[in-house]
C-alpha cells in the first residue's frame, strides 16, 4: 500500500511530467490561456493516459514479450494512443462541442503529447504490475492536469497586469512555468 502511495506522490508532484521532466510543453503552452480549457484538456489527457497505459501494458506482456517483438513497442504504443485520441475527439465533438472548439488543434495533438507515450514506456521500464501501471498513469495525468490548471490560473491573473512589451505572451508564460518548476522541486524529498 505504501508503494502505491509513493507512486502517486512521485507521479503527481516529484516527477511531474510538465514541471519536472518538461514533457508535454506544447499543449501546456497552447491551452492554458483559460482555466476551463486547461481543465478540459487535463480531463481528456487523464482518460487517454490511463486507458492507453492499461492497453499498452497488456499488449507488452501478452503479445510483444511472448512473441519476442519488443522492438515494435514504440510503434504499437503510438498506434494505441492515436486510436484512443481519435475516440476521445469523436466523443467530445458530439457531447461537448464548445470544449471541442476551444481545444481546437490541441486535442488531436494529444497523440503526439510526449506524456502519453512517456508514461506508457515508463510503466514497462519500471516493471510495474497492472495495478501499479494504472495508478502511475492516472497520477501522472492528474499531475499534468494540476500543472495546466495552476498555469492557466496564473496566466489569467497576469493577463491584466502592466508588463513590459517584451514579456507579454510567451515570455512571461515560460518564466511562470520555470518558477512553477522551481516550486515543484520542493517536493523532491517526498518520494
Amino acid at each position: 500500500m505504501s508503494e502505491l502511495f509513493s507512486i502517486i506522490i512521485a507521479s503527481i508532484f516529484v516527477n511531474n511530467y510538465v514541471l519536472g521532466q518538461f514533457l508535454g510543453i506544447c499543449p501546456t503552452l497552447g491551452v492554458t490561456s483559460k482555466v476551463e480549457t486547461a481543465k478540459g484538456m487535463g480531463a481528456a489527457v487523464i482518460f487517454v493516459v490511463t486507458l492507453s497505459s492499461i492497453i499498452t501494458w497488456v499488449i507488452q506482456y501478452y503479445i510483444l514479450d511472448p512473441l519476442k517483438i519488443g522492438y515494435l513497442q514504440t510503434v504499437v504504443f503510438i498506434l494505441v494512443i492515436a486510436s484512443l485520441v481519435q475516440t476521445v475527439e469523436m466523443i467530445m465533438k458530439k457531447s461537448m462541442p464548445n470544449l471541442y472548439e476551444a481545444l481546437g488543434v490541441y486535442l488531436p495533438l494529444i497523440t503526439t503529447n510526449c506524456i502519453v507515450l512517456g508514461v506508457a514506456i515508463k510503466n514497462i521500464n519500471e516493471s510495474y504490475n497492472l495495478l501499479e501501471t494504472t495508478i502511475n498513469a492516472a497520477a501522472a495525468a492528474v499531475g499534468f492536469l494540476i500543472a495546466l490548471v495552476i498555469l492557466a490560473s496564473i496566466r489569467e491573473k497576469i493577463e491584466d497586469n502592466d508588463l513590459p512589451e517584451a514579456f507579454k505572451g510567451g515570455p512571461i508564460t515560460l518564466i511562470t512555468l520555470g518558477l512553477m518548476s522551481i516550486a515543484f522541486m520542493g517536493f523532491a524529498g517526498l518520494a
